[in-house]
C-alpha cells in the first residue's frame, strides 16, 4: 500500500479521543505497526501532517509530534523535494540482522572477563553484604549506634557549610583531599594515636576498603606475596587478590600475628598486612616485642607494614594503645583509617598516611582511581572534627558501648551458659562466643539466622583451619533489651543443634 492522500492512511489509524494515551501516542503506535507488519511498505510515502491533521480532525502538532518521534527513531525519513516516507532501513530489522539473539552458554562464549575478575569471584571467604534497608538485627558486626549520632549538629554544619560555599563545593578538588581535613586528621592522629606524619602524607580516601585497594596498587605487582593474618579481615584479602598477589595465611596467637611463621611459611612477602591495635576478628591487641619484631622483618627484608586501624578509637579498659606506625623509623609502615565505625558508615571516608618518600607516588594512583571525594562531605567532616564534636561522640561512644558489651555478657550469663563462651575485650564493637568442641560454627550461624539472628561464623575469616568454631557476636547498635531478646532467641535456637 502506498497512500499518496490523506484520506487513506487515516484507515490504519484508530483513534479514541477517550482513551488515557495521549493522541499522538495513538498515531506513533498505528503508524509504527503498520510499518512493521508490511501495510505501510518501504519506501512508501505518507501525507503531510497538515493534511493528515484536517482528514483526522485534529491538531496538526499532534502529528508533527508522532511524525518527528517516529523519524528520530528512524522509522520515517524525508524526502528529497520534500515529503515524508518510510525508511529503507527500519531500526527493528537493523537490530535483529546485527545483534541476533545467540543461546550459547557462558562457557561456549568468546567474550570473557578478565583473570583479576576471575580471582575476586572465587574469594573462599564469605562477604556478607545485606540488602537495604538493614535494620537493627542482633548480632550484626560492625554496625553504629546510629540512633546516638548528633544528627542535628551534623545538619548544622551541612547548612552552615553549604551556604558558605555553595558554588565552590561543586567545583574539582585535589586528589589527596580537602586541605583542611588532611590537616585535622594529621593532627588528630599525632595526639590521639601516636603517628608521626605532615599533613601532606595524609590522603583522604572513600573508605578503608579503597585505603587497600590503592595500597595494594602500589605496593603489589602480580605473583607478589602478601602475609594475611588469620583469621582476618575479608576486605583485605579481596583487595591483594585483585592486586593478583599469592596471599599466605599466617595465623594470630594472643600476641598478635605469628611472625616467626611468617618468616618461614613466606620469607619474600612484600606487604604484611596486620591490625594491630585491636585484631580483626579476634580482638587481641598486639604486643609490643611482636611489633617490634615485626619491624625488624620489614626492615631486614625490604618489606612494607600495612597498619589497619579500623576502630582503635574504641578501647574501654584504658587509654588506646599508640599506632604502629609510631615505632617505624624507618618508613616502613602505610597508616589507615576509617571514620565509619565512629561516625557513620554511609559517611565514606577514611585516610592512607603514607611514607614522605611516597607521596608524590600516592598522589598518581589517587589521582586516577576516581580524582577525589566528594568536597562537600570533606569539609562538613573538616568542621565536626576541629570544632570538638568528633572528640565528644567519641568520648560519649566508648561509654556508650562499654555498657552495652556489659550487657551482652550479662546476657550470655543468663541465657547463653553451657552454649557458647562469650569472653569480654577491652574495645571493639563485637565479641567472640565460641562454641562446645565439635559444633561446626557456619550450621550454627545458619541456624541462627533462620530464627532471625545474624551471628557469622569465625570460620568465614579463615583460610586456614579452625579447630574450634565460634561465632562473632556485634552489641554496639543494640539496646540492653535488645541484647537480651537476640541472646535468648540465639540459646534457643543453639539448643536445638548442640542439644538436639
Amino acid at each position: 500500500m502506498s497512500p499518496r492522500r490523506a484520506g487513506a492512511l487515516p484507515l490504519l489509524l484508530k483513534l479514541d479521543p477517550e482513551a488515557k494515551q495521549p493522541l499522538n501516542q495513538q498515531i506513533y503506535q498505528g503508524l509504527r505497526s503498520a510499518i512493521l507488519d508490511g501495510r505501510l511498505r518501504v519506501g512508501a510515502r505518507l501525507p503531510s501532517s497538515r493534511m493528515l491533521a484536517a482528514d483526522l480532525s485534529i491538531s496538526r502538532n499532534t502529528v508533527l509530534n508522532a511524525y518527528e518521534r517516529l523519524a528520530i527513531e528512524g522509522y520515517l525519513r524525508g524526502q528529497s523535494g520534500g515529503g515524508t516516507c518510510v525508511s529503507t532501513e527500519l531500526p527493528d530489522d537493523i537490530l535483529r540482522t546485527r545483534v541476533p539473539l545467540v543461546t550459547q552458554t557462558p562457557k561456549q562464549s568468546r567474550r570473557k572477563i578478565s583473570k583479576r575478575a576471575m580471582r575476586i569471584v572465587d574469594v573462599p571467604f564469605r562477604l556478607r553484604i545485606p540488602e537495604l534497608p538493614r535494620g537493627l538485627r542482633a548480632f550484626r558486626i560492625g554496625a553504629c549506634a546510629l540512633d546516638e549520632f548528633p544528627t542535628a549538629i551534623w545538619g548544622q554544619l551541612v547548612r552552615r557549610q553549604y551556604s558558605r560555599s555553595a558554588i565552590s563545593a561543586l567545583d574539582y578538588g585535589t586528589a589527596p583531599g580537602y586541605p583542611p581535613l588532611r590537616a585535622a586528621v594529621a593532627a588528630y592522629l599525632q595526639s590521639a594515636r601516636g603517628v608521626t606524619c605532615d599533613p601532606e602524607q595524609v590522603f583522604i580516601v572513600n573508605g578503608s576498603q579503597q585505603a587497600l585497594d590503592l595500597s595494594s596498587r602500589m605496593l603489589l605487582d602480580p605473583g607478589d606475596t602478601v602475609w594475611l593474618e588469620d583469621p582476618g579481615y575479608v576486605g583485605a584479602y579481596g583487595a591483594f587478590v585483585s592486586a593478583g598477589a599469592r596471599v599466605v595465611p599466617i595465623p594470630v596467637d594472643r600476641e598478635g600475628i605469628q611472625v616467626a611463621k611468617g618468616v618461614r611459611q613466606a620469607p619474600d612477602a612484600r606487604v604484611a598486612f596486620v591490625t594491630p591495635s585491636h585484631q580483626f576478628p579476634l580482638g587481641v591487641t598486639m604486643t609490643l616485642s611482636r611489633r617490634l619484631e615485626l619491624l625488624r622483618w620489614a626492615v631486614k627484608s625490604g618489606a612494607w607494614i600495612l597498619e589497619d586501624d579500623y576502630d582503635s578509637e574504641l578501647r574501654y579498659a584504658n587509654r588506646p594503645l599508640p599506632a604502629l606506625q609510631g615505632l617505624d623509623a624507618q618508613d616502613s609502615v602505610i597508616y589507615t583509617g576509617t571514620f565509619s565505625k565512629i561516625v557513620f558508615p554511609a559517611v565514606r571516608l577514611g585516610y592512607v598516611v603514607v611514607p614522605q618518600s611516597m607521596v608524590d607516588t600516592f598522589y598518581k594512583v589517587r589521582l586516577f582511581a576516581d580524582v577525589h571525594p566528594p568536597i562537600f562531605t570533606q569539609a562538613v567532616m573538616t568542621d565536626f572534627i576541629v570544632e570538638g564534636h568528633f572528640g565528644r561522640h567519641i568520648r560519649r561512644m566508648r561509654t556508650l558501648y562499654r555498657e552495652r558489651q556489659e550487657a551482652l555478657l550479662d546476657a550470655a550469663r543468663r541465657h547463653l551458659d553451657g552454649l557458647l563462651n562469650v569472653l569480654p575485650a577491652d574495645g571493639g564493637m563485637h565479641l567472640l562466643a565460641w562454641l562446645p568442641p565439635g559444633i561446626d560454627d557456619r550450621e550454627a550461624s545458619r541456624r541462627a539466622a533462620a530464627d532471625g539472628i545474624e551471628a557469622l561464623p569465625l570460620s568465614d575469616f579463615s583460610l586456614l583451619r579452625q579447630h574450634r568454631g565460634a561465632l562473632l557476636l556485634g552489641y554496639s547498635s543494640l539496646t540492653p533489651e535488645a541484647i537480651h531478646r537476640g541472646a535468648k532467641r540465639l540459646a534457643a535456637s543453639l539448643e536445638r543443634l548442640i542439644r538436639g
